[in-house]
C-alpha cells in the first residue's frame, strides 16, 4: 500500500476493502465504481460478478463510515447493490451512449442515509442531476466530468470530508479541492492513482497561484 498527501487529500494506493476499515468516520462517501461492463481497467476484471460481489460490501463497510453513501451504479446493475433510502439521476440530456431501449440518457445515483438538506432543515431539493458535458480525456478509461461531481458532492452532503473508494483519475478530489473539503481516495490501479495524484496536486497549485 502506498500513501500520498496532497494538501487536504490523503490518498490510498490499494484495495478498498481492506483499506476503507481503517478509515476514520467522514460525513459522505460518494463513488463511481466500475460498471461490470468489460471495460479494460489493468488487473481489475470489469465483470459482473465482480460487481455483484464487491459492490455490497463496500456499501455495507462505507455506511459504517459515513451519514450518507452515494454511488453511481449503470442501470443494469443498481438491482446488484442493497436498497438505498433513495434514488437520484443523472440525466443528461444528449445522451451517454445507447441501450437496449434506444439512448441512454440518465444514470441512477444510490443514496444511503437523510438527505442532508432537509436533515439540516434546509428544504427540499430536487432528485436529479443535469450535466450533458464529456469529460476531460485523462488516461483513464471512464472519468466522470468534473462539474458533475461537483454537483453531485454538493447535492449529497453540505460540509465535512469525502472519501472516494473507487477514486479512479481523481476527479472526486479535485472537486472537493476546489470546495475546500478534506478528501480521502482510494484507487487499486497504480496507472490511476499516479494520473489522480498528479491533478489533485494541480488542483492546490492552481489554488496557490490565484491565492
Amino acid at each position: 500500500m502506498r500513501i500520498e498527501t496532497i494538501g487536504d487529500a490523503t490518498l490510498y494506493l490499494g484495495n478498498c476493502l481492506e483499506i476503507l476499515p481503517t478509515l476514520p468516520k467522514v460525513d459522505a462517501v460518494i463513488t463511481d465504481p466500475p460498471y461490470g461492463i468489460g471495460l479494460e481497467y489493468g488487473e481489475y476484471q470489469d465483470t459482473e460478478e465482480n460487481i455483484a460481489s464487491m459492490g455490497p460490501k463496500v456499501v455495507e463497510i462505507a455506511r459504517g463510515l459515513a451519514r450518507v453513501v452515494s454511488v453511481t451504479t449503470g442501470n443494469l446493475n443498481q438491482y446488484l447493490y442493497p436498497k438505498p433510502t433513495w434514488t437520484l439521476c443523472w440525466f443528461n440530456r444528449a445522451g451517454a451512449g445507447s441501450g437496449p431501449w434506444g439512448f441512454s440518457c440518465w444514470q441512477p445515483i444510490m443514496c444511503y442515509g437523510p438527505d442532508p438538506y432537509l436533515a439540516a432543515g434546509k428544504g427540499r431539493r430536487p432528485d436529479f442531476i443535469e450535466w450533458s458535458e464529456a469529460a476531460e480525456k485523462n488516461g483513464h478509461p471512464c472519468p466522470k466530468p468534473y462539474q458533475f461531481m461537483f454537483r453531485w458532492i454538493t447535492r449529497v452532503s453540505l460540509s465535512g470530508d469525502i472519501c472516494d473508494p473507487f477514486m479512479g483519475s481523481g476527479t472526486t478530489g479535485v472537486a472537493c479541492a476546489n470546495l475546500g473539503r478534506k478528501f480521502i481516495g482510494i484507487e487499486i490501479e497504480p496507472k490511476y492513482f499516479d494520473i489522480a495524484c498528479e491533478r489533485i496536486t494541480n488542483a492546490y497549485r492552481q489554488q496557490r497561484m490565484f491565492a
